[in-house]
């Protein structure tokens, strides 16, 4: 089914400013109270999820209520990390004199843009596959919809890249082969770690594809431009074989908001509603009112949790 209820890993993803951390956190408060342990993980750099639970969140699990834990990925620790697992794989690989030279260009490379996207995109398929038997829902807060789409489309492209090197290395190991080896097969560690890699990628790939398992939702408001961008980003997901499914429609005027100057935001607003039913028929739509004052602590975010257990209710019956 492609009710988002029913996915094992959700990625939320949205235009800044439209209250994406606070969705998520609704999302998998709402699903905590349901009974099912469930982690939530942010991937934006600037995080909210230790605002929005009033806790220490940091790179490692939180527990944040009862059946709920919490993750805030820190990109810099995390490349940091990702580059000396590079340096120990090559441990070993690589002559004693070469050692410092090897290490100057990793650390080189480490500061070259998407560096850190990739270590981040690292931990995100480390928590897929270690986590995903642990926990009955994990939400991915995910940041702002670029990253989203780069960070998503990152498995395709990395397979790609792995599949050149992998290719290269084979020919040059069959050259050596050849010349030296008396055709018996050269034993290749860097292949061998490269292989791993791919395979790793491999088994992630298809779980964010499998729509049994893997939900995407955007959160959007009633105004032009996360219109314009939401479906932007889904065209351009759809490319990648990632279907959004589900939008939360986030911070509508509620019937009881009154006076002139609020009937005038109704009223533009009112279209921008209908715009979004037009272009977005494919999708359900959870619709959450503009609450009078901020999601500040649980009590406000268990009224925004109850809406979106309530909207699943009406979708299911």
């Amino acid at each position: 089914m492609n009710l988002l209820k029913h996915k094992k890993i959700i990625f939320v993803g949205g235009k800044g400013g439209v209250g994406k951390s606070t969705s998520s956190a609704a999302l998998a408060l709402a699903f905590s109270q349901s009974g099912q342990k469930t982690l939530i993980v942010s991937t934006d750099p600037a995080h909210n999820l230790g605002d929005i639970f009033h806790k220490e969140v940091g790179n490692e699990q939180t527990k944040l209520l009862n059946q709920l834990w919490g993750v805030e990925i820190n990109p810099v620790e995390e490349s940091k990390k990702y580059i000396e697992s590079v340096k120990q794989n090559l441990k070993g690989l690589v002559r004693s004199d070469m050692v410092a030279e090897v290490h100057r260009q990793i650390d080189m490379a480490s500061a070259s843009p998407g560096a850190d996207e990739a270590a981040l995109f690292d931990r995100i398929v480390s928590i897929i596959l270690e986590e995903r038997e642990n926990f009955d829902k994990i939400i991915f807060d995910t940041a702002p919809t670029g990253h989203t789409i780069r960070l998503l489309s990152l498995p395709e492209l990395m397979g790609v890249w792995i599949d050149g090197m992998l290719e290269r290395r084979k020919k040059i190991n069959d050259n050596y082969s050849k010349l030296l080896n008396d055709g018996a097969p050269v034993e290749d560690p860097i292949y061998n770690v490269l292989q791993k890699r791919k395979n790793k990628f491999s088994k992630v790939r298809d779980i964010i594809l499998d729509g049994s398992q893997t939900g995407f939702t955007f959160v959007l408001i009633p105004e032009r431009l996360p219109i314009l961008e939401t479906e932007k980003a889904i065209k351009q997901l759809d490319a990648h074989h990632l279907h959004v499914r589900t939008l939360i429609v986030n911070k509508v005027l509620p019937d009881y908001a009154d006076g002139e100057f609020l009937q005038k935001r109704k009223n533009q607003e009112q279209d921008y509603l209908t715009q979004i039913g037009k272009v977005f028929q494919k999708q359900t739509l959870i619709k959450i009112p503009l609450f009078e004052e901020d999601i500040s602590d649980q009590q406000k975010l268990s009224v925004f949790a109850d809406y979106v257990k309530l909207a699943f209710e009406e979708v299911t019956s």
